[in-house]
């Protein structure tokens, strides 16, 4: 009989997440976070959350102040040694008005098994994918 990988599929997993997102699905998100993990919002400044209920309270703030809020996911890569890279798109309504805002980012998730360790996020695509390749080689 043949054995079954037990190598989690990461591409998979990162369109599970985002799937969770457009759900609104903060308990399916949350569940692939380690106690330890790390939420990185990286150049936007807004800071970085550590541990499941810090990036919970950000990202549960963060989605309530949009009465409209979509992820695309434009493209996702493993890149090796539990290194994603993903380019996302989002469309939003700030709660309150009737317009929409629209933003493209990347996000570099570092994996331990299926869970995430770290998610660092971009707002330059380019930098983000060079920054996973080289995470990915150092990790190797």
């Amino acid at each position: 009989m043949a054995e079954e990988s037990t190598t989690p599929d990461l591409v998979e997993l990162v369109r599970r997440q985002i799937e969770a997102v457009n759900r609104r699905d903060l308990d399916a998100l949350m569940s692939t976070c380690l106690p330890d993990g790390v939420y990185d919002t990286g150049a936007d400044g807004l800071g970085v959350f550590e541990g499941p209920a810090a990036i919970r309270g950000f990202l549960g703030d963060y989605w309530g102040a949009f009465e409209d809020l979509r992820f695309e996911l434009e493209e996702v890569l493993e890149l090796g040694s539990g290194v994603t890279f993903s380019a996302i798109r989002q469309d939003a309504r700030p709660a309150g008005s009737t317009g929409y805002v629209q933003r493209r980012e990347a996000y570099v998730i570092e994996w331990v098994g299926n869970m995430v360790a770290r998610l660092t996020v971009y707002t330059d695509v380019a930098e983000a994918r060079a920054a996973a390749e080289r995470l990915a080689e150092e990790r190797g």
